[in-house]
């Protein structure tokens, strides 16, 4: 018997809401409005969101993808990725004279805007994410110094804040709600005084979606993930779902996609993080069908209607 003959996958859970935020919808749709209006290449300082097919879909319409300005000849049109930027690459942009449209998810803005609001009155930041991921380099680059970055409750007593009166937490939007709550705690155990976000800052896609893997995991015996390596809030929906005691993997195209993942399982859940598409969940979705799947049910759950505003000067 063959591996896909093995299969006895009856039905395909599909986790409600997943894939595309609001944020990820704006940064592809400032890209594709500057390349119809502008004309190619559009040049992006890091990958626009972080998906394998969504840049590539992106580079096969002229944008070009790079990391340092300086690959950017003068005069051109420059976005920044949903990420966030910090202020050196934002005044070096400025210096050198692109034409500059700014893709940050508006979420990750309100970190910034709270960690310079802040910063004014002379607090010290303690920052809960991880370590070279771009939204983090994003936000502790919007200071010189005074951003304490922990990765985990370990980190937490390494950190040596100049004082201790007037020091906050701010959090990277993409992390585990649950691991990124543990750490919090460890925070506020050693410095009972620091100054929380008056909202969390882990964005709402974030917590719905890590919020439907949990309301999944207790119904079905594996659960698939659609979403790039790269992508942290994917990575996150994958472990999650380990922790609670069922299998997960992670597909960046149905190429990745193994049969012995479904042997013996009669369920499957599936989801997709916030910067994969649903063209490639519908194409999962086929082909675990193809292996024995015979029907789809989508979970009930929140149905986001969250739309943040195009910057200006990209009306077609």
């Amino acid at each position: 018997m063959s591996a896909e003959e093995g299969i006895v996958a009856t039905e395909i859970l599909l986790a409600e809401p997943r894939g595309f935020c609001a944020g990820v919808d704006r940064a592809i749709e400032i890209v594709e409005r500057a390349l119809q209006k502008f004309g190619a290449p559009i040049y992006v300082r890091h990958e626009i969101v972080h998906n394998t097919f969504v840049v590539n879909d992106l580079k096969s319409q002229g944008a070009i993808f790079i990391e340092d300005l300086a690959e950017v000849p003068p005069g051109a049109t420059l976005v920044f990725s949903a990420h966030g930027v910090s202020k050196a690459v934002q005044t070096e942009a400025r210096e050198r004279g692109f034409q500059v449209f700014d893709a940050t998810c508006p979420l990750v803005t309100k970190v910034h805007v709270e960690v310079a609001k802040l910063a004014k009155e002379g607090y010290e930041f303690i920052m809960i994410g991880h370590k070279g991921h771009p939204e983090v380099e994003g936000t502790m680059g919007q200071l010189d110094h005074g951003i304490h970055l922990v990765e985990d409750v370990g980190d937490v007593a390494g950190v040596q804040p100049s004082q201790s009166d007037k020091l906050a937490v701010v959090t990277q939007t993409t992390l585990s709600v649950d691991d990124a709550a543990e750490i919090t705690a460890a925070v506020k155990a050693r410095f009972p005084n620091i100054r929380e976000p008056k909202q969390q800052d882990i964005c709402y896609a974030t917590q719905n979606r890590q919020d439907a893997v949990k309301m999944m995991s207790r119904q079905v015996d594996v659960v698939i993930v659609v979403g790039s390596p790269t992508s942290s809030n994917s990575n996150r929906l994958a472990e999650l779902a380990r922790k609670l005691g069922v299998p997960s993997y992670m597909v960046d195209s149905i190429e990745d996609l193994r049969p012995e993942w479904l042997e013996g399982h009669t369920r499957v859940g599936l989801t997709a993080g916030a910067s994969a598409p649903e063209v490639l969940v519908k194409a999962v979705v086929r082909r675990i069908r193809s292996m024995g799947a015979v029907s789809v049910r989508k979970m009930d759950g929140i149905e986001e209607t969250v739309k943040f505003p195009l910057p200006k000067g990209l009306k077609l």
